[in-house]
């Protein structure tokens, strides 16, 4: 619902996340541009997001929105995110727990099908994409 109006602005809507603290819930969108994101930018999208959330009311309960650049520690959303970060060290966390964990972090080696294989301590392990909860590539300084 929320793609086409932030794509008619000439941004890409790269995800979305709901974030709970307590009673306080943030509905946090990450949008991107080939020449980068600015406040402007956000200020725009934000306006247009929250005209559609009015009159569309899909969230019952009270929140903030946030709209925000991807940042250095860019979340990663979909498979085509994936595949651009291949080559790249990310931080995962699981929906449910694999080998007793629920947090990986290591090399992103390769996304085949719904498969992604991470490298860790020189080892491969497998995470469904179906599984991911949330992944980020880890910022490098």
């Amino acid at each position: 619902m929320l793609e086409p109006a932030v794509e008619a602005l000439g941004f890409e809507l790269l995800g979305l996340e709901v974030v709970q603290a307590g009673r306080d819930s943030t509905l946090r969108l990450y949008i991107d541009h080939a020449n980068g994101i600015n406040v402007d930018n956000c200020a725009d999208v934000s306006r247009q997001v929250s005209a559609i959330l009015d009159v569309e009311d899909p969230i019952t309960n009270e929140y903030n929105l946030e709209v925000s650049s991807p940042g250095l520690d860019r979340p990663l959303f979909k498979p085509e995110h994936f595949i651009k970060a291949q080559g790249e060290e990310i931080r995962l966390r699981t929906k449910l727990p694999q080998d007793g964990r629920r947090n990986f972090k290591g090399d992103l080696i390769l996304l085949d099908g719904d498969m992604l294989t991470l490298r860790i301590d020189n080892k491969d392990v497998m995470v469904m994409l179906g599984n991911v909860e949330k992944a980020n590539i880890i910022a490098k300084f």
